[in-house]
Formats: C-alpha cells, structure tokens, sequence
C-alpha cells in the first residue's frame, strides 16, 4: 500500500461500528482520511466507535444500509453491513438476506454514481462445507441454498456475483475479500452474537462450562484483527486488485477443541469442557488456500494464534475490570 492513499479522501464504511468494521474506521482516520461510519447499529455498537466520535475526520451515521441516501461523494465504499455470527443470523435470515442484496445493490448504485472503488467484505461461509482444504478461490462451493445457514451463504454468494455483474458491465473497480474466521478485541460475546474465540474466553474467564459444538474436531483457521485488516487496506488500494476476489484469512488450520483447550490454558481457567449437539449444516473443515493474495499483493499474516489470543484475553480482562 503505498503511504499516503487514503489522506484527503471520502470514504464510507457500513457496518463501520462492528467489529471489523471499527477496525477499519480506526486505521482509515489515522490514515487522515474522510470516514463516514453507517451503520444501524444492529449488530455493530457505539461502544467501538466511541473514541472517534471526537475527531474531525470521523462521521457517524445511523441508518440502514439498504434506504441509506446520500448527496455526499465518496472515493472509496467498504462495504461490510451484515448480521456476522452464525446463531445470531439464523434468528435475522431476512434482514441477513437484506443486508447483502437490496444493501448490495444500494452501495453498488452509490458506487457507480461516484466512480467510487467498492470493496466487498464476503466471507468463506460461500464454500459451504467445502471438498477441497485448504480452499482456493476456484472452488465454487458446496452450499445447502436453503439449509439454515443460507441466508448468509447465499446473501454473500448473490452479492459477489452483484458486484462483478457491475464490474464487467460498468467497469466499477471492485475488490471482493473472502474472509475466514478473524478474531481479536471488540468481538461480541455475549448471547447470540458470540463467536468460538469470543465465547470461549468470557467462559475460561469466569470458570464457566466452555461450550463445545459437536466432539470439536471439525477445523477453522484464525486470523488476528490488524493481520485481516492490513489485508483489506492492502487490497482497497491495490490498481491491480481490480475485479479481482482473494482469500483473507490464516493458513493454521486447528481444532475447536484445540482452540478451547488453548484459551483455557492461557486463562489458567478452572472451567470444564462440555460438548453440545453439532448445528445442521455446520462446516467439518475450513482453511484458506492464501497463494493469491500473497502473489497479489504480498501479504501474509504476522500474528501467530497464541499472539492473538494472549492479546483478545488482555482485552477482554480489561473490559470486564472496567466493568466491575
């Protein structure tokens, strides 16, 4: 990424106050750049974006993503609004549905109106329970179309083929990042929203039972939060990157209960490890094919598992002492 490409410009986020989000609205303010966080603050909170609210280059709006009108310019849209955690957009299947299609196609007009670079935050949930690992951006994927996680597989999988579709016909410069599992602080925790990490660590935390889906062998990959968003700078601002779609997300393919087994040892947590019934449809194994991105854009994650962890259980004791 060369230095300084995103001083001076006008930049919108959706979904800015989520998790991933935030991330990004942090590096693009420091960048000097123009932001403008959307976000309806259905998943994403004001807790993540509390300290921009006082910069100048920092604006937030509360709107939805799908009616969301503007008459200001913008030279780049991030766009990521979407109900995110499995449990949780199984609750919302039709706000997930919107999210990705009729906000898709709201950004995409906003975008083509601008001339504006769109970058598109899909996800590996477009693999379904994929027959090649680690997976390559070649795979079309092994989807269940109307299985409970479909309306995230098949939201995300329409607004790829959205996109390109405005790529190929009105020459928008798009960039799609397929991004696997990310972790580290400001992910939710709590009820629905909770993910493996998050959830694990509130649990090894206070010596609560940590819930296991299935025996734990099926397999993810985690990859810390300034590794996938150096990622997505990279990728935003690559010339080059232009209607392409890449992997973002670590090589390390490990266990659930591997995953649980280490936070509870870095926790020297006293909680017991107990084993829930595996979700229909739920992936038995996921790991990123990362070739194209490094060959594109020369990127490879930096911050090891146990790195991360450390650092997302730092956070999380800080938050609960805070809250104490």
């Amino acid at each position: 990424m060369k230095k300084g490409c995103f001083e001076g410009k006008s930049i919108l986020v959706t979904g800015g106050a989520g998790f991933l989000g935030s991330w990004l609205c942090d590096v693009l303010t420091i960048s000097d750049a123009q932001v403008t966080c959307l976000d309806d603050l259905s998943t994403g909170t004001q807790y993540n974006i509390s300290h921009l609210k006082s910069k100048r280059e920092f604006r937030f709006a509360k709107a939805d993503v799908c009616t969301f009108k503007t008459k200001d310019d913008f030279d780049y849209i991030l766009h990521m609004a979407s109900h995110a955690s499995p449990e949780e957009y199984q609750t919302q299947p039709i706000e997930t549905l919107r999210a990705n299609s009729l906000g898709s196609i709201n950004m995409a007009e906003l975008a083509r109106k601008n001339d504006a670079t769109i970058l598109f935050t899909s996800t590996s949930e477009i693999y379904g329970d994929s027959k090649i690992v680690p997976t390559p951006e070649t795979y079309w994927g092994n989807v269940n179309p109307i299985g409970p996680r479909s309306c995230y597989d098949e939201g995300k999988r329409f607004a790829e083929a959205l996109f390109m579709a405005y790529h190929k016909q009105y020459g928008l410069s798009v960039k799609i990042a397929r991004i696997f599992n990310s972790f580290g602080p400001r992910l939710r925790e709590d009820g629905s929203y909770g993910r493996a990490v998050s959830r694990f660590i509130a649990q090894a935390l206070t010596n609560k039972p940590i819930t296991v889906y299935g025996d734990g062998s099926q397999t993810r990959s985690f990859c810390y939060i300034t590794d996938t968003t150096t990622a997505l700078m990279w990728l935003t601002s690559n010339e080059e990157a232009k209607g392409e779609v890449v992997n973002i997300g670590s090589p390390q393919e490990v266990t659930i209960l591997q995953l649980a087994r280490k936070i509870k040892e870095l926790t020297k947590s006293r909680s017991a490890l107990t084993f829930n019934l595996l979700p229909k449809d739920d992936p038995k194994r996921r790991c990123p094919d990362t070739n194209k991105i490094e060959r594109l854009l020369g990127w490879r994650p930096k911050v090891s598992l146990e790195k991360g962890l450390k650092r997302t259980i730092s956070w999380f004791q800080g938050k609960r002492a805070q809250a104490a």
